[in-house]
């Protein structure tokens, strides 16, 4: 009876928010997710990662976010989340550049989340976002993000995960007021796409995962934002921009290009250093199980650096 109650509680201050017009204004561009760089030492390297904030407001990306799937979020202490949010925060202000900070506890605890959403809000963060609370059932989750939701006026970004349906996402919806967006990594989410938008009236906006390897189909049927990686976010931009002017020829060939450098194996890492966004002294933490990136050879250097050149230079910002 009391998690009905909350639900219904949640519902309905969502419903008064939204009713009386404060609801968070949509999303709208490109989000990448920013990287995590270590000192040699291990150390969280607080310069690298604030670079990537000027990467973006050099070259016009309306935002990044950190830290989540991509950042390699599970293997950061709370200390060094609270200290790189505090550095990406700082190199944001006075900007145009917004920083959404990701809020999920690794072992689902509400007031893990609690406490890194009121340091993100103090320290001045444009939205925030959370994966699912590991192993919750459906309830438990509305009732995660309705209280995340009603904890901040900040803009809330839902990151749908696994067997995430269409229908937790408008129960989400309804409990939080201050749901702005759904970045949608569940089942095929150009299969969800209507779906989505008809359950949350266009009120949300709706951000494609996966590296933007579906970009095309997805601005087809008009989905308002991407996540992918720092490397090439700001051509992944100008695509969007040229898309949405109406130019869908020069956004296809520059997607052709960006997918032709990106075809190169583990060109990422050295693309964040060539581009001048990491030094090259920057390491990484593997999780568990998994191998440390590869790092390339003089050949693989000198032919992603032609790749670049000759492709992908006379649109770089």
């Amino acid at each position: 009876m009391r998690r009905r109650t909350l639900l219904q509680g949640f519902a309905a201050l969502a419903a008064t928010i939204r009713s009386a017009g404060a609801a968070p204004a949509k999303l709208r561009g490109l989000f990448p997710i920013a990287q995590t760089p270590f000192t040699t030492d291990d150390k969280l390297d607080l310069a690298a990662l604030a670079n990537q904030v000027r990467f973006c407001t050099r070259t016009g990306v309306p935002g990044l976010i950190w830290p989540q799937l991509a950042s390699n979020w599970t293997m950061l202490s709370e200390d060094e989340r609270l200290q790189g949010a505090e550095a990406l925060l700082a190199a944001a202000r006075g900007t145009r550049t917004q920083v959404m900070i990701g809020v999920q506890a690794a072992d689902g605890n509400l007031e893990t989340s609690l406490r890194l959403l009121r340091h993100a809000e103090a320290h001045g963060a444009d939205a925030i976002i959370s994966l699912p609370p590991p192993k919750a059932g459906e309830d438990e989750m509305v009732v995660y993000y309705g209280r995340i939701g009603a904890a901040s006026p900040l803009p809330l970004v839902l990151q749908t995960q696994g067997q995430m349906s269409v229908d937790l996402v408008g129960k989400v919806f309804r409990a939080a007021p201050t749901l702005a967006c759904v970045k949608d990594e569940a089942g095929d989410p150009l299969a969800r796409y209507g779906a989505i938008r008809d359950l949350t009236g266009g009120k949300v906006a709706i951000f494609a995962g996966k590296g933007c390897t579906e970009m095309l189909n997805e601005l087809s049927l008009g989905f308002d934002g991407y996540c992918p990686s720092m490397f090439c976010t700001d051509l992944f931009q100008r695509v969007f921009e040229m898309w949405n002017a109406g130019n869908h020829a020069r956004a296809e060939e520059l997607f052709a290009r960006i997918l032709a450098l990106r075809s190169l194996p583990n060109v990422m890492p050295y693309l964040m250093v060539m581009r001048g966004i990491f030094p090259e002294t920057v390491t990484t933490r593997t999780p568990p199980g998994q191998k440390p990136p590869v790092a390339l050879g003089d050949m693989e250097k000198q032919l992603a650096r032609a790749v670049w050149r000759d492709l992908l230079a006379p649109y770089a910002r």
